[in-house]
């Protein structure tokens, strides 16, 4: 018997199409079928200068909005042979920890009720609201807040931050024993994951699966600890990694990658002084205040063209990647010296884990898809760019 399973269905974490093959409950074959979600942000990005791409990039995951913004600003300031100032970085450390944290959370809540743990979901999203009121304590917007821009941020950090994320970090562990209270011994949760969903290492490496799939499978590559960026290399953290290559193993890591993201926080959390530089001293993109060099006119100017014309960027292309939630994002740039980008090319950890579901899925029971799929944490508007 041949199935549709999607684009409507509530399991499949967004418009995904899964073409089932069945024979009885054990699932034969599977076509994977995307594009209910096409953003066509890639090509609307080549439209747009350079910063106004912030907001389109934070649209594809859009769980993990600001490392796509924070993996496109490092690609361009590579560009432009720029250096951030040691504050900037730690907090553009602390925002990446603390978004990866609330991406953790809606995939904990909505695997968990996928399954039949509706408690979890709920108890998941009251913390992920703490976090949302963080992103507009800085912003003035909950889910796309578009804080980070190209030089630097889009402003210093306002009164109060360091108290509310002081607050969070210190309620978050509490609320973590409570979700594995509910669920690391919960017996229909263990029977619905433990050796279900396999990926071993070598099957996630030819896929292209990095990030808590594979360190879920036993690999211990982290982008924060082979190619150390912004700060990170002055972070105590571990990276966790299991070797059972389930679903189970895939809950319980990111449970201990949230566990680890709260413990960068507290670090970056002390190293940030309440004021002090939120951009780079580059006049070239980042308006500049009246001073000795430039008078109040030039000055008025200067924000003038920046903003109405934007900035020009050397020709040349760059990659940098990043850890986000899902494992590796990276940002592909090619600039021909315009002031907007020529190319723009996203590598999208959701759209590799959709390209693999057929190989996990293939032999086992229907109702093991939902968990596979919600285990692989796909975001769909990561996929169809």
């Amino acid at each position: 018997m041949t199935v549709n399973m999607g684009p409507q269905h509530p399991s499949t974490h967004g418009v995904l199409r899964l073409v089932l093959t069945l024979d009885g409950e054990t699932v034969q074959n599977a076509d994977v079928t995307i594009g209910y979600l096409h953003t066509g942000i890639e090509k609307t990005a080549e439209q747009k200068k350079w910063q106004q791409v912030i907001p389109l990039v934070e649209r594809m995951d859009y769980l993990d909005p600001q490392s796509n913004s924070l993996a496109y600003a490092m690609t361009v300031e590579k560009l432009l042979g720029m250096e951030l100032p040691e504050r900037v970085q730690d907090i553009r450390v602390l925002i990446a920890e603390l978004q990866r944290i609330s991406s953790h959370l809606v995939w904990l809540g909505t695997h968990a009720m996928e399954i039949g743990a509706v408690s979890v979901m709920l108890f998941c999203f009251r913390e992920r609201e703490i976090l949302l009121n963080i992103n507009e304590l800085i912003a003035g917007f909950r889910f796309f807040p578009s804080y980070i821009r190209v030089g630097g941020l889009r402003e210093d950090l306002p009164r109060g931050f360091h108290d509310a994320v002081n607050a969070f970090l210190d309620r978050m562990p509490g609320k973590l024993d409570e979700y594995e209270t509910m669920l690391t011994k919960n017996d229909i949760y263990v029977r619905r994951t433990k050796g279900v969903g396999i990926i071993p290492l070598d099957m996630a490496y030819t896929w292209g699966l990095l990030g808590p799939i594979a360190r879920a499978s036993g690999s211990t590559y982290d982008v924060r600890k082979a190619f150390p960026y912004l700060t990170y290399a002055n972070y105590d953290f571990e990276v966790p990694s299991f070797p059972e290559s389930d679903v189970y193993a895939r809950y319980r890591l990111r449970l201990r990658e949230m566990r680890e993201s709260i413990k960068i926080c507290r670090q970056a959390i002390q190293r940030i002084s309440p004021t002090g530089a939120w951009a780079a001293n580059d006049p070239r993109v980042v308006p500049p205040a009246k001073d000795k060099v430039y008078t109040e006119m030039e000055a008025l100017i200067q924000h003038f063209l920046i903003y109405s014309q934007g900035f020009n960027v050397p020709a040349g292309e760059a990659y940098v990647p990043i850890e986000g939630a899902r494992g590796e994002k990276g940002v592909f740039v090619v600039s021909d010296g315009a002031n907007r980008p020529w190319r723009i090319k996203m590598r999208a950890p959701s759209f590799l884990a959709c390209q693999a579901l057929p190989a996990v899925i293939t032999g086992g029971m229907i109702a093991d898809v939902v968990a596979v799929i919600g285990s692989s944490d796909v975001v769909m508007g990561d996929v169809d760019r």
